[in-house]
C-alpha cells in the first residue's frame, strides 16, 4: 500500500548539484518588512518559511545557506516581528516569516503582526511554496493547524519540513510522522511529501536545497 505523505527521497546528482550551486552563491539579507507596502518588487518567485516560535527556523535557514548568522535566532521566542527577505543569486527570494504561537509582546502588537502574516500568505502572487516547519518532537499542534487552514484558503501549496529529527529516537519519530500524516490528509494545499531535517547534523539539507532550486 502506498504511503500518504512519504518522506522526500534524496535528490539525484543533477538536482543535488542545482541545489548546491544555488546556495553556494551569495545569499544576502535584503530587508525586514513590517507592512505589505514594504514588500520588494514581485520580480521573481519566492519561497517562505513558517513555523511556531522555537521550531528551529533560523537554524534551518542558516544550514540551508551554509551561513552561521544569516538568520538570527532570538533568545526570546516570538520577538522577530518582521517578514525578512533574503536574496539568492539568480534564484528565488527566501522569506523568513515571524514565528507564531508565542510572543512576549503586547496583544495589539501581536495582532498587527499576525494580520501582516495572513495578508502576506493570501496576497503574494509570486509565492511558489510555503515550507511549514514542524518540530519532530511534538508533531502538528493546534496553532499549526491555524496556519495550514490559512494556506488552504489562500491556495498556497505548502510542504511540511520536520525539524530537530536528531532529537527523537527512530521509534518515536515514526509515531510523530503518523500523527503529521493524519493531520496533513485534511489539507488540500499540502504537498504530498515531507522533508525530514536536522540542522545540527545536516540531515535533509541537500534534499531541501534541491527542492527549492527545482521550483519555477
Amino acid at each position: 500500500m502506498e504511503l500518504n505523505f512519504p518522506l522526500a527521497e534524496e535528490p539525484d546528482d543533477f538536482a543535488r548539484e542545482a541545489g548546491r550551486k544555488l546556495f553556494a552563491a551569495p545569499v544576502e539579507f535584503l530587508k525586514g518588512v513590517v507592512a505589505m507596502s514594504g514588500l520588494p518588487p514581485a520580480d521573481r518567485i519566492e519561497v517562505c518559511f513558517a513555523g511556531r516560535s522555537n521550531v528551529g527556523k533560523s537554524s534551518l535557514i542558516n544550514a540551508l545557506t551554509n551561513r552561521r548568522n544569516l538568520a538570527r535566532a532570538s533568545n526570546t521566542p516570538g520577538r522577530t516581528q518582521e517578514i525578512n527577505y533574503f536574496t539568492t543569486q539568480d534564484g528565488p527570494y527566501l522569506v523568513d516569516l515571524p514565528g507564531y504561537g508565542f510572543a512576549q509582546a503586547p496583544v495589539a502588537v501581536v495582532a498587527k503582526w499576525q494580520a501582516l502574516l495572513k495578508n502576506y500568505l493570501s496576497g503574494r502572487a509570486t509565492l511558489r511554496r510555503a515550507f511549514v516547519l514542524i518540530d519532530t518532537r511534538h508533531g502538528v499542534k493546534a496553532v499549526d493547524e491555524e496556519i495550514l487552514k490559512l494556506l488552504d484558503r489562500s491556495a498556497v501549496t505548502f510542504q511540511v519540513v520536520m525539524t530537530k529529527a536528531d532529537k527523537v529516537s527512530v521509534k518515536d519519530r515514526e509515531k510523530v510522522l503518523t500523527q503529521v500524516r493524519q493531520a496533513l490528509s485534511k489539507h488540500p494545499a499540502a504537498y504530498p511529501e515531507i522533508v525530514l531535517t536536522s540542522s545540527e547534523k545536516g540531515e535533509g539539507i541537500e534534499t531541501l536545497r534541491a527542492i527549492i532550486a527545482g521550483l519555477d
